[in-house]
């Protein structure tokens, strides 16, 4: 089974790339926000606090996903910003797995002019405004797992992004 695992901070970009990289490798996308944002819905407005614990609660879930695919041999793209020193026991727990990871980077003042953005676009869910404020930058790195460990600048221009499909698509294989 193969697990590309795509992480960084919240506006780089993360989610674009899972989903593209879903429907390139005919895999299903298993997202963090997914989870949290059906969580929201359900319990209302959430402070920061809250917040931070729905996250907790849903890579809780979203490991859960990802074990049950495994067993199945089902390829994975896993989506989501992955805390090092906490998320890798329950990757490195899987059997027969491969893991490439991709982290997202922007510009720090390009990351913060796409959260201002998000801020006011109605197609965002509005439980995310919270977590903004609980955003740890040291999170801002790779898992400690075996695997290639990619970087994709989440305002490449598209030669960049196919040096990047290149690289993974030879992974892939």
């Amino acid at each position: 089974m193969r697990i590309i695992l795509v992480t960084g901070l919240p506006a780089t970009g993360k989610t674009t790339l899972a989903r593209a990289l879903a429907a390139r490798y005919g895999a299903p996308l298993l997202a963090k926000d997914l989870v949290k944002e059906w969580l929201m819905d359900s319990i209302g407005p959430v402070d920061a606090a809250r917040s931070r614990q729905l996250s907790d609660m849903s890579f809780t879930m979203l490991f859960a996903q990802l074990a049950e695919t495994a067993n199945a041999g089902v390829d994975a793209i896993l989506d989501g910003n992955f805390r090092a020193g906490q998320h890798e026991a329950a990757l490195r727990d899987l059997a027969d797995v491969r893991i490439a990871q991709v982290i997202c980077r922007l510009d720090e003042v390009t990351r913060q002019q796409r959260i201002a953005m998000r801020a006011g676009d109605p197609a965002r869910h509005a439980g995310h405004g919270e977590a903004r404020a609980g955003i740890d930058p040291s999170n801002d790195c790779f898992l400690d797992l075996a695997g290639p460990q990619l970087t994709h600048a989440g305002d490449a221009d598209a030669a960049a992004l196919q040096a990047l499909l290149q690289q993974l698509d030879q992974w892939w294989r």
